[in-house]
């Protein structure tokens, strides 16, 4: 653990969310101070704040969690390096989310693994939290259709305030992901080509468990099927339609006349391969974010736990014919994958490999793995 100053957790001065429909909810700051503002969220998971903060997929979030105490076990140590060259308890190397909003702090972290508090951390990374506020009155706003919000320092009246810009309008993809090639286990049985549209580090280990090499390459990197085995594409931030050169590209590597090659998608990876399918997507009205939401596999009609998070989804009435639904929400009926009836072509909304979830279908990893060495022999 870390010294005792590492581990406390201090409360600033207040601090007001504010909105898109001028609603305020006041509360005090915690971590940096300073204001941001994006789309407003909610998470119902128990634990996983130092996973979520990291992942890639809430990039200009705003993030609310629901369960009413956070930061308990604080945050773990970032130069804990696993053999891959990865932070181990971390999904990406810095905190993505703009801004953190919980109902009540701990102001004192005690766990074994701790190295600092919640607050400290989001201090690093210059990230602003805020307490002391209703997160379920909050929620209800949010699941009403409020998605835009600013956290602002100090309380009302704060005077005109400018239109906030909704963050899924940029290409957050392009914001999220990396710039140059890398490889990890060199040695691999397969070779799997992982686009990387806000990817999380645990899917690559879910890889290399399974002897993989990876070749993690930008999301706009032009697929050549000579070069893999099998191509991942991961999840990310932000609309599946802003994406379009992902779509573009596999489009061309679907409909080429070489070599078939199996093709795996979770989460922004399912929307953008039911995209190059001809699937459209839309946005829901508060998005899926949890660590307990039940999805049946069509196939079984067996029910499994998944974690998700994600604010758009497939639309199941324009999935062409040569296409299946593989699984499906049981909350709200949406779709949770797609899957081709006669090509090695299959697709997750939900989160298979995450750490701080059930782990229930991490074996899609396995299926996977084994297509791609089954279509290579």
């Amino acid at each position: 653990m870390g010294d005792n100053e590492d581990l406390t957790c201090k409360i600033g001065p207040p601090c007001s969310l504010v909105l898109s429909d001028g609603t305020v909810f006041q509360g005090r700051s915690f971590g940096a101070q300073v204001p941001v503002e994006g789309e407003v969220v909610f998470q119902t998971g128990m634990v996983g704040y130092p996973e979520s903060l990291t992942d890639p997929s809430y990039h200009a979030q705003l993030l609310v969690l629901t369960y009413p105490l956070i930061g308990n076990y604080g945050v773990p140590d970032e130069n804990d390096i696993d053999e891959h060259g990865l932070p181990r308890w971390f999904e990406s190397k810095r905190i993505w989310a703009a801004g953190l909003i919980v109902g009540e702090v701990s102001t004192h972290a005690s766990h074994w693994r701790a190295r600092r508090s919640l607050g400290n951390w989001l201090t690093c990374h210059g990230v602003p939290g805020l307490c002391d506020i209703d997160t379920r009155a909050l929620t209800y706003r949010l699941r009403e259709g409020v998605t835009l919000g600013r956290i602002i320092q100090g309380t009302p009246p704060f005077g005109i305030l400018p239109p906030i810009q909704d963050p899924n309008m940029r290409n957050l993809v392009a914001e999220v992901s990396i710039k140059e090639t890398k490889i990890f286990n060199p040695k691999g049985e397969v070779t799997i080509m992982a686009v990387d549209c806000g990817l999380k580090y645990n899917q690559i280990r879910c890889l290399i468990k399974r002897n993989a090499k990876v070749i993690l390459v930008p999301w706009n990197y032009k697929f050549n099927s000579d070069s893999y085995d099998g191509l991942f594409i991961s999840n990310g931030p932000g609309d599946p339609e802003v994406c379009k050169t992902v779509v573009e590209n596999l489009k061309e590597e679907m409909n080429s006349n070489s070599v078939v090659k199996p093709v795996f998608g979770i989460c922004l990876g399912h929307q953008l391969l039911a995209t190059a399918a001809g699937c459209k997507t839309y946005k829901t009205s508060y998005g899926n974010r949890g660590h307990n939401l039940p999805c049946t596999h069509n196939g079984t009609g067996r029910c499994f736990m998944t974690s998700q998070n994600h604010g758009f989804a497939v639309d199941t009435n324009t999935l062409p014919e040569n296409w299946d639904i593989l699984f499906t929400n049981e909350n709200d009926k949406t779709n949770e994958g797609i899957i081709h009836k006669s090509l090695p072509y299959f697709s997750v909304q939900f989160h298979p490999e995450h750490t701080a979830g059930p782990t229930d279908l991490e074996c899609l990893f396995d299926v996977f793995i084994e297509t791609v060495k089954s279509y290579k022999n």
